[in-house]
């Protein structure tokens, strides 16, 4: 793999396909989701499941046709064994808390949305500097949270101080979910929570412990974990091997922990 070190403004770019426009400059994160997008999306050309005729956006945002192509990809190459009963056992004695039922937080939060076009970077520092606050007055200024989610979440939720109520596992994106749920206690949440929708400053005002379900009760969740786990570990292996075969400029690949591809 070739890389070189992106400058500010500057285009980065896969085997010569430029991932972001001249002076735009986009998050690191987002920077190398486009990245391995690209890297599929020429992995499905070469493989002939995509036409060479097929143009990069370069904003990320592939073709419907790339899409169906780099998922055709995905399902050719990381072929994975199911999980075996073994394995499924050993994971949920080792995770029994991800499988207890009815668990649920009472939460407020101020969200930083992530939309077309904004400065992330800016967004982070906003977020960053308004979680600080919230914490220094944590448990001593209630009414603190509730005036900085009216001021700046963009979340319908705000006009509320942020309330989202009760919530269970189910009630709210998987990746917002794991960072509220796998906290202990109550109060706001040490680091800015990402999802989807963009940051979070998350306050846990309650939380009310489930049960604990057998083995047999969960045994189909718990093999879809692994699938998932195994799914993951076989893309980064992957992703790994087009980058070291392809020409990258402007993005370390090798600094990602986890394949950033939507």
């Amino acid at each position: 793999m070739t890389v070189d070190t992106k400058i500010d403004g500057a285009v980065a770019r896969i085997n010569g396909v430029a991932l972001n426009a001249a002076g735009e400059t986009p998050s690191v994160e987002e920077l190398r989701q486009r990245a391995c997008t690209e890297l599929l999306r020429q992995a499905a050309q070469a493989a002939g499941l995509l036409a060479a005729s097929d143009v990069p956006s370069g904003d990320g945002v592939v073709s419907e046709a790339a899409s169906a192509a780099i998922e055709a990809l995905l399902e050719q190459e990381l072929g994975a064994p199911e999980p075996s009963e073994e394995a499924c056992r050993r994971h949920h004695a080792a995770n029994e808390a991800a499988y207890r039922s009815g668990e649920r937080v009472r939460a407020r939060h101020i969200l930083f949305a992530v939309t077309p076009g904004v400065d992330v970077v800016a967004l982070r520092k906003r977020a960053e500097a308004i979680l600080l606050d919230v914490r220094c007055h944590d448990g001593r200024a209630a009414e603190g949270f509730a005036d900085a989610a009216r001021q700046w979440s963009n979340c319908p939720s705000g006009a509320e101080g942020g309330d989202l109520g009760w919530l269970e596992t189910g009630d709210c994106a998987p990746e917002f979910a794991r960072e509220v749920f796998a906290q202990v206690g109550v109060g706001v949440l040490p680091l800015l929570v990402h999802s989807r929708f963009g940051l979070h400053v998350v306050e846990v005002q309650e939380r009310e412990a489930g049960v604990s379900q057998p083995f047999e009760a969960v045994r189909g969740a718990v093999a879809n974990s692994l699938r998932q786990q195994a799914f993951v570990t076989a893309l980064r292996q992957y992703l790994r091997l087009l980058a070291g075969a392809a020409t990258v400029e402007g993005v370390d690949l090798e600094a990602a922990d986890t394949p950033l591809v939507q």
